[in-house]
């Protein structure tokens, strides 16, 4: 247990293996993580709770971390402390021993503490807290074997009861006062160049070119490695071997039909079901991930918050949720979850209305890049500009319509840090295993509906009756038809299907821009339920498919004039 950002999640991953689960809390979509250890021959499970301030309780993963602590019967607690802001961190440690549960405390960051000219006497600490403490550089490795044999050797102790824990908030901070000054020296020290560095990136004369650099390099890794990764590797597998393989195979079993076109057709199964998810999206995930995990472990998403704030005030939010927005271009689920870090129900109704509006997930922007990428980079990146505008100005219209006010920002500052490569590794893989775990069963149920309601004519009989809309208004050919169905189930089904289509530029542009805005997928309508209302949530989807068929429309007619007066 700990505070957010003391290196908690570091020494789960050191004293840990690869070998761990990520599970949501029972009643709850706060995620922690479960993993097995060993040492010298006792063998042990570790849980890794979510970060927090305080027990008592302020949001849903504060109180989550009360609950495991009550409920998980734990035998030791090891509690993170940062040793460079090591007064905080005693306040939430003196509320823990009130559980009477053995605590090992790990006093991380050490090094840094030492850097900055705070020395801290370890012995003097032990005694105040009446427990082992253990000073650790965790991305080091340095002090986690005693952080372990510590933790054992308590284990044994079922109960334990510390003296002298006070009851109240005020004589708690008056103990933590006590001991800092017993137990800690501050000696002044120029910073470092990573301090300036995390300073300066809060300025906007050196922020705002470094926040530039830092997209365009995001860019770079994601869409060149992306297609890098497909066409030299992926795509030739696929179409050299898998789709060969698997379609000689169905056809010594299922002659010409309609099972033969579900399982390898035009929308088959066994093929589009394992290229879409496999060799279109997931280059572009993994390395999404890559690199919104590093932009996390760094640093530097809450100096960016900081950054921005100025700018968000004017769609009604603070800065600092500008992090879930970032997760919202991962998937839409997590950045609405990420909203109850938000300190007023305006600002998480505001920052759920735009990711769903007009924040495409990783999934979708996969599906983006293999539609666009190339046929027209300049539709690509008007599309992604048309995202940006629609966040801005869906934002500014729910600021005017909702009631409530935007409180100032209030965030804290980690420290600028290179992540630490075995968690980095770790938390890459944790999180592309759940994209294949989430998006594969819907992906490939949504390609075996596809290739039914292609197969059957019931694409022709449902295309009959929309076609003042697909053919009239937006200037779609029917086929397209069927990535407006696929995207209720996932958005990015809404994208696919286009590939197999020969549109024009303007079509593309259109179809790319109803994808954008149309309808959250179905998890993303089962959060926003869950989250704030039936009506809440009925609203934003309402809003968003009304949005992608006008704007998609007003484009279609728009171009369509211009071409013609060419």
């Amino acid at each position: 247990m700990g505070n957010p950002n003391v290196g908690k999640s570091v020494v789960f991953s050191k004293l840990t293996g690869m070998d761990v689960i990520a599970s949501n809390y029972t009643g709850t979509a706060v995620t922690f993580t479960k993993g097995n250890i060993k040492f010298q021959g006792n063998e042990g499970v570790l849980i890794d709770v979510p970060g927090t301030y305080s027990l008592e309780a302020t949001s849903l993963a504060e109180e989550v971390a009360v609950n495991m602590l009550q409920n998980e019967n734990a035998d030791v607690i090891i509690c993170v402390l940062d040793a460079t802001n090591l007064e905080r961190n005693l306040n939430f440690a003196l509320q823990l021993q009130q559980y009477n549960t053995p605590i090992v405390f790990a006093l991380n960051l050490t090094d840094v503490a030492a850097r900055q000219g705070i020395k801290i006497d370890i012995d003097k600490l032990s005694k105040e807290l009446g427990a082992p403490v253990v000073p650790t550089v965790a991305i080091r490795n340095i002090g986690l074997r005693d952080i372990l044999k510590e933790a054992w050797k308590l284990s044994e102790e079922k109960s334990i009861e510390y003296n002298g824990v006070p009851d109240n908030q005020d004589e708690r901070w008056q103990r933590v006062g006590r001991i800092i000054e017993n137990v800690q020296q501050v000696e002044h020290r120029h910073p470092t160049f990573l301090e300036k560095l995390g300073d300066a990136l809060m300025t906007p004369l050196a922020g705002i070119p470094a926040a530039i650099l830092v997209l365009i390099l995001s860019l770079g890794v994601v869409v060149g490695g992306g297609k890098a990764i497909r066409s030299l590797l992926l795509l030739p597998i696929l179409n050299g071997y898998y789709v060969p393989f698997i379609t000689n195979l169905v056809s010594g079993f299922v002659s010409d039909g309609l099972i033969y076109n579900v399982l390898v057709g035009e929308y088959g199964m066994l093929i589009k079901g394992i290229e879409w998810p496999f060799a279109l999206i997931l280059p572009y995930v993994f390395l999404f991930y890559i690199v919104l995990s590093f932009l996390e472990d760094s640093g530097y998403l809450p100096r960016l918050a900081v950054l921005v704030d100025g700018v968000l005030q004017r769609i009604g939010i603070q800065g600092g949720n500008i992090v879930p927005m970032i997760m919202g271009y991962g998937c839409a689920v997590p950045a609405i979850l990420g909203t109850r870090a938000a300190t007023t129900l305006k600002e998480r109704i505001i920052v759920a209305s735009v990711v769903s509006l007009a924040v495409p997930c990783v999934a979708q922007t996969g599906a983006f890049i293999a539609l666009l990428g190339d046929r027209s980079v300049f539709v690509l990146l008007l599309v992604y500009f048309i995202s940006l505008l629609g966040i801005f100005i869906g934002g500014m219209v729910l600021n005017k319509m909702l009631p409530g006010k935007t409180d100032p920002i209030l965030l804290e500052i980690p420290n600028l840090l290179m992540p630490d490569r075995q968690s980095y590794i770790k938390k890459i893989l944790i999180r592309t295993k759940h994209f294949m775990v989430e998006a594969e069963i819907p992906m490939l149920l949504g390609v075996g509906f596809a290739a039914l309601v292609a197969e059957t004519g019931a694409l022709n009989v449902v295309g009959t009756y929309i076609e003042p809309i697909i053919e009239g208004w937006l200037g779609l050919p029917r086929e397209a038809t069927i990535g407006l169905i696929l995207g209720i189930i996932r958005r990015e089904l809404a994208v696919l299907p286009l590939l197999e289509l020969d549109l024009t530029t303007l079509q593309l542009l259109v179809a790319s821009v109803v994808a954008l805005f149309y309808l959250p997928c179905l998890s993303v309508l089962g959060v926003l339920i869950k989250e704030f209302k039936v009506s809440t949530a009925l609203i934003i989807g309402g809003s968003t498919f009304v949005a992608a068929f006008l704007l998609g429309g007003f484009i279609n007619q728009v171009g369509s004039l211009i071409a013609s007066l060419l």
